[in-house]
Order: C-alpha cells, then sequence, then structure tokens
C-alpha cells in the first residue's frame, strides 16, 4: 500500500523534483539530468537515515530519473536520412513536471478560495408565509363615503396651503457692537444717576444665555476699553469683571435721544459720543 510522505516542505517525488529543478536555477526545458538526479537520490537516503519509510512513487520517479540519465550519456548515433528524428529523453519528464505544476496551481488557488468562503457568513433565508398568506384587506367604503373623505382631505390641504402663504419666520435681530456700545453707555449712565461708580459684567449682558450676546457684550468693552470710554478690572482670575467710566470718558449714546454732538477733540471729525461725567 502507498502513501505519502511529507518531509519539510516537500508532498510527493514531484514537488521534490520541482523544488531541486527551482533551487537550481535550470529551465524545466533544459534540465541538467545528472546534476538532479544526484541530489534527489540524496534526498532519498536522507529519508532513510531518518528512518523514513520512503514511498514507492519516490522510487518510481528515482528510476525514471536514472534511466533519464543513462541515456543522455549514451552518445547520439548519426541521423540518416529517412531515419526517425532525435527524442529528447527529457521530454516526456518536462511535460509531467508541467501537468504538475498547473495542478498544483489549480489547488493552491482553491485552497485560497476555500479560506476566504470560509469567512464568509451567509443569512439564512427567512420565513415570509406569514406575511404572503394572508389575503389582501379591502376597506368596506360606500362611493358617497369615499367622496366626502376625499373632499376633506382636499380641505384641508387648502388650509394648510393658505397658512404657508401667510407664514412668516421671524428671528431676533442680532445685537452689533455699536447697538451694545450704546446700551452699555445709557447703563453707565443711570448708574452713575444713582451713586454707583461701576458694574459688573454681567449686568450689562441682556441675554445671559445666548452665547452670541456675552461675546458681542465682551466685544464691546474691549472696544471702548481701547477708545479710552471705559476701565475694567478684574481682581482675581476667572473673577468678576467690573467696567467703570473712564476718566473723563465719552460713551456712546443713541443719535436718536435728542443729544447733542460735541466733537472729539483728538480728530478734526464730529464725535458720535456725549460726556458720561465724573
Amino acid at each position: 500500500m502507498s502513501y505519502k510522505v511529507k518531509l519539510q516542505y516537500f508532498e510527493g517525488p514531484f514537488d521534490l523534483l520541482v523544488y531541486l529543478i527551482e533551487n537550481a536555477k535550470m529551465s524545466i526545458y533544459d534540465i541538467r539530468i545528472s546534476e538532479i538526479t544526484e541530489q534527489y537520490l540524496a534526498y532519498i537516503d536522507e529519508m532513510k537515515a531518518m528512518d523514513f519509510s520512503v514511498a514507492s512513487e519516490f522510487m518510481v520517479l528515482a528510476a525514471t530519473l536514472i534511466d533519464i540519465k543513462s541515456r543522455m550519456i549514451l552518445p547520439r548515433m548519426q541521423v540518416e536520412p529517412g531515419d526517425e528524428p532525435y527524442v529528447d529523453p527529457r521530454s516526456e519528464l518536462v511535460e509531467r513536471i508541467l501537468e504538475y505544476k498547473k495542478f498544483k496551481e489549480a489547488s493552491e488557488q482553491l485552497a485560497e478560495r476555500w479560506d476566504i468562503n470560509s469567512m464568509i457568513y451567509a443569512k439564512p433565508q427567512e420565513d415570509i408565509s406569514v406575511y404572503l398568506e394572508n389575503p389582501n384587506e379591502y376597506l368596506s367604503l360606500s362611493l358617497d363615503k369615499f367622496v366626502e373623505a376625499f373632499e376633506l382631505f382636499i380641505q384641508r390641504e387648502r388650509r394648510e396651503a393658505e397658512v404657508r402663504a401667510h407664514y412668516q419666520k421671524v428671528e431676533r435681530e442680532k445685537a452689533t457692537i455699536e447697538s451694545r456700545i450704546r446700551l452699555i453707555g445709557t447703563r453707565l449712565r443711570d448708574a452713575l444717576s444713582k451713586g454707583l461708580r461701576k458694574l459688573s459684567f454681567r449686568e450689562l449682558i441682556v441675554d445671559k444665555k445666548d452665547k452670541y450676546d456675552v461675546i458681542v457684550t465682551f466685544s464691546s468693552i474691549l472696544q471702548m476699553m481701547k477708545d479710552k470710554m471705559l476701565d475694567a478690572t478684574q481682581n482675581t482670575t476667572y473673577g468678576e469683571i467690573f467696567v467703570k467710566p473712564y476718566k473723563a470718558t465719552q460713551i456712546a449714546d443713541d443719535p436718536d435721544d435728542g443729544t447733542t454732538n460735541q466733537g472729539n477733540p483728538n480728530t478734526s471729525e464730529p464725535s458720535k459720543y456725549v460726556p458720561i461725567g465724573d
């Protein structure tokens, strides 16, 4: 009974033979039979030394290589006209090697495809008979009822169209730095009239929940400090910010409140600010 022997990387005699040919960098169509035969027989001797039972196909291929080697050693007879052409003793072995390599590559591709498909899981088919076996349901509705329902639908669509035609989205106008400067000036004047010399930053924010309102108020204070309209102090890190009028400060006011434009002493242009007082 014959069986396959796998030693190191070789499985079967042709696997070993192909390895020896490729390792020696030989062309399959021009095999150096003498060299390959010696290496092949040395490998079989190594298998026997390791107490492996050499399979019969290894011995058959060894005999084939020895036969081809002996025929390659024999001198070639001069071909006479009419004689059959010379046939290379290696030609049959080359065909068998090429066929082996073809099937080996195919088996490797199948093994790779098997590994890929083993990672793919198909979703089992669901039972949808419960949906297919139920008959269609029809509404028992008279023609008059259907017309009435359709008219109600048309009326509702008409009312929604009228509402959309008159609907207008109203958004609160965003405050600007200019308008916030005027508001801060007004609040500081009111505080001075009540005897208060400073106000906290939080008291100047109109909508404390609106981040935009907080930012525009802070930016307005920075602009007023740059223009020397007020001073700001903060005693501790992350502490409360207090603002107060700058000495001889001029703070923006609403131009519609009837105040007089007194002019800007630093430029030749008229000023849009009026004094808040010391």
